[in-house]
């Protein structure tokens, strides 16, 4: 107890003895509790949450069961064996073994109370009467009792009241010991802790009418055969998906490890990337996959050699080509990872313009993938308003007026109004990512984002040839129009790195220097045309 703040010590002893006080009516003289239904119901509650602790609450039909065929106090009893024997996952393990058995036996208790207090003794009696006629389907009803319909609608009422006393008194817990506050403790938790109760509530109230039937407990342990099968699936499925993660997370460290550089820009365009599609109204599984289309936009620069990424001073137009295959490098590279669906997509066309002049494929408008769409806005919009070593970030300001002229020509019009509104009603924080000014890779000589002087033209040299300064074309032929580089030339490479240094506040002021961005007409001597970067 004395690792646990003074507060959740004293909530959790207050659980406690609440949960003896409802427990203790057993042993006053008189009482008639059926222990062998208590010992026998609270073993198998012990058994099945000893073979599955990952997810204890697949016995929790035990629970209602023992709810629905004993009294409030007895029922409490149902739940310590199970609630003490279960392995802590951290310490300290008794206290964290007592709360657990305070907060089961308190929820039993109240679900047992919620059932008695709607009459559910009783239609419970008119099943089984309905069962001894062997009409429990055909409408038949017990004089002295509600019918089918009723029953069922008392065990899931119950079985609700079992859920929210258990979320609610785990909320405190929450609020106590970890200091969350009480909206992160409840109002999230709530909606998702309740459903499989649904489910729990009909599948006790089955255990309880074929417990007092002929055929005995023995059938009544049978309906906790699909509730099991369901938890294993449930185990496995929240197994393979923290193994996802893990491969996201170590795709993700191998980029960082190559180039310092990008440290912190794959998760941020994640983050961006995230904040459009709810806009655009995206939920659930495809939101999902657009957070990790975000995050591995660049895992093709692990097919680009080192030297280059790290090179010092300006690429030729071979290298910017070797540079430019990235995305096809990356898709290649999570072919093979099926769970990623959609967001193969956006991981080989995030650089495709609407106006074709992208790459790999020069896709023009609605044939770039959606997600492609949302991830070129991200990317390009981190990449401005993240401060390097060689130039400051753009105010968030400042980068979405880019954005906007850009739109319809490089970026979806749509997806650049869904960052606005997005920025206006979240922000954004930026961060300052490069590891030192004296640990240049790949980048101009000159940090400030002032265009070169017109006597000594140069390639910009970021980090992959793309991610920290203005691109030129795939095409080196001088004859061609020039095109300015923001945030076109920032949304080809990862660009920022995690450092220690506080991120930069919402608003930057102003960075020194012209702006090129698209839309601008580029200075003379400012980088060759950007056709396909």
């Amino acid at each position: 107890m004395r690792a646990l703040p003074l507060g959740a010590r004293v909530y959790v002893l207050c659980a406690v003895l609440a949960g003896g006080l409802c427990a203790a009516p057993v042993v006053r003289p008189g009482q008639d509790v059926p222990w062998a239904t208590v010992a026998l119901l609270a073993t198998v509650h012990a058994v099945g949450s000893r073979a599955r602790a990952r997810w204890p609450e697949w016995c929790s039909p035990v629970l209602l069961a023992g709810a629905f065929l004993l009294p409030p106090a007895a029922a409490a009893l149902v739940a310590l064996p199970g609630a003490l024997l279960t392995r802590a996952d951290r310490p300290p393990v008794w206290p964290r073994r007592a709360w657990r058995a305070a907060r089961l036996s308190l929820a039993v208790w109240a679900a047992s109370c919620a059932f008695s207090a709607l009459r559910g003794p009783r239609a419970l009696e008119a099943l089984e009467a309905l069962e001894a006629l062997g009409d429990l389907g055909g409408g038949v009803r017990d004089p002295g009792g509600p019918g089918f319909p009723y029953a069922l609608v008392t065990a899931v009422a119950a079985a609700l009241v079992l859920g929210l006393t258990a979320t609610v008194l785990e909320g405190g817990v929450l609020v106590t010991a970890e200091r969350r506050s009480p909206r992160a403790a409840w109002s999230g938790r709530l909606p998702g802790a309740l459903a499989p109760y649904l489910v729990h509530g009909p599948a006790g109230l089955t255990m309880a009418v074929l417990w007092r039937s002929p055929y005995g407990p023995a059938a009544a342990l049978l309906v906790l055969l699909p509730m099991y099968v369901c938890a294993c699936g449930f185990v496995l499925y929240h197994r393979e998906s923290a193994a996802h993660q893990a491969t996201i997370r170590a795709l993700v460290q191998a980029v960082d490890i190559k180039d310092r550089y990008t440290r912190g820009h794959s998760e941020r365009v994640g983050r961006a990337s995230t904040m459009i599609a709810r806009e655009l109204g995206m939920s659930g599984d495809r939101l999902e996959a657009l957070r990790i289309a975000g995050i591995l936009h660049d895992v093709g620069k692990l097919g680009v050699p080192t030297r280059l990424l790290r090179k010092n001073g300006p690429l030729t137009p071979e290298e910017r080509r070797v540079i430019e295959l990235h995305p096809e490098y990356g898709d290649e590279m999570v072919r093979g990872i099926g769970f990623l669906g959609e967001a193969r997509a956006a991981i080989l066309h995030h650089h495709e313009r609407l106006d074709g002049s992208g790459y790999p494929y020069g896709l023009t408008g609605a044939q770039i993938p959606e997600f492609a769409r949302v991830v070129a806005v991200a990317d390009a919009f981190d990449a401005m308003t993240s401060t390097r070593t060689y130039s400051r970030a753009r105010p968030v300001l400042t980068a979405v007026e880019e954005l906007k002229r850009c739109a319809g020509t490089q970026f979806d019009p749509r997806m650049v109004r869904a960052l606005a509104r997005a920025l206006d009603r979240h922000g954004w924080h930026a961060a300052v990512t490069a590891d030192a000014p004296e640990e240049r890779g790949n980048v101009p000589a000159d940090s400030s984002p002032r265009p070169p002087k017109p006597s000594r033209p140069r390639e910009p040299s970021g980090p992959q040839g793309a991610s920290r300064s203005p691109e030129p074309s795939r095409s080196p032929e001088p004859s061609r129009s020039r095109e300015p580089s923001w945030p076109r030339g920032a949304s080809r490479v990862p660009e920022t790195s995690r450092s220690t240094e506080p991120s930069a506040p919402l608003v930057r002021a102003a960075a020194t220097g012209p702006l090129d961005g698209p839309g601008r007409s580029p200075a003379p001597d400012g980088p060759r045309p950007g056709g396909r970067s």
